[in-house]
């Protein structure tokens, strides 16, 4: 069981779960390790002073994205241990003009063991997972739109290979430069649009997957994607095709028209 905490536990919403009178409130990580849901007791077993053990039936299992812990009202938790009215730590809200001067105060304070800025280790979590994530997702675009580039532009340069006699005899024909250019490159875009839906089934798997992997006992990445990401993921592949397009369509209007007409086929 976890010390106790006077603030209400803040859920992956962002919404505040109070612990009911008598009840106690795990965070969905715990309870899922314990094997436990509201309306459950369980069995605390306290390992300081007089090591009671305490039924405590559990009233929330709210899903939060920081940390692990069970929490319940002060009082029932001194009632339930047999103490007084004593406390382990107590969360201010305090007005940013006199955060200086408090800080000061309570570290020269001989009871107080110890002193934390939320907002700064907020402010340097944030900034840490903001360099860490950019440059993370900097590098996978990257990379991603370079395999896409590759597959796309070599689909499109086989299947050149492969019909260049074909389209040869079509310019043969009379038919201009873009009927000819349409004929394959329509192919590669009708399949670069069936692709971009599946591509987006797979991606969102891979995050989920991502999302569960890192996350651990101290913190857990919620999964969560916007459209305009999809929109995004959707645009750079479309750019990528039509940059290959236009890379192919320049070796289509440079066929080789002279060989087709000297071949006895």
């Amino acid at each position: 069981m976890s010390d106790p905490a006077l603030s209400r536990m803040i859920s992956a919403d962002g919404s505040t779960v109070a612990p009911p009178p008598g009840g106690l409130v795990l965070s969905r990580d715990l309870a899922d390790r314990l094997g436990a849901q509201p309306g459950d007791v369980i069995h605390a077993h306290v390992t300081q002073g007089r090591q009671p053990v305490l039924a405590l039936p559990i009233a929330a299992t709210p899903t939060v994205l920081i940390g692990s812990g069970a929490q319940m009202p002060l009082d029932d938790l001194n009632a339930a241990l047999d103490e007084g009215r004593v406390v382990s730590g107590v969360n201010l809200r305090v007005d940013p003009e006199y955060l200086a001067a408090i800080y000061t105060e309570l570290k020269s304070t001989p009871l107080v063991a110890g002193v934390q800025l939320n907002q700064v280790a907020r402010d340097n979590f944030d900034e840490i997972m903001d360099r860490s994530m950019g440059s993370a997702i900097f590098v996978y675009t990257l990379f991603a739109g370079l395999i896409a580039l590759g597959v796309i532009y070599n689909a499109v340069r086989v299947s050149l290979a492969e019909r260049s006699r074909e389209l040869a005899s079509l310019r043969v024909l009379g038919f201009s430069r873009t009927d000819v250019s349409y004929v394959l490159l329509g192919e590669a875009a009708f399949l670069t649009l069936a692709a971009i839906p599946l591509g987006l089934v797979m991606g969102t798997a891979m995050a989920w997957a991502m999302a569960q992997a890192m996350s651990s006992d101290f913190f857990r990445l919620p999964f969560i994607i916007e459209a305009d990401t999809y929109g995004y993921a959707a645009l750079v592949l479309i750019v990528i095709a039509a940059a290959s397009a236009l890379i192919v369509r320049r070796r289509i209007d440079r066929l080789d028209l002279v060989a087709v007409l000297k071949t006895r086929e």
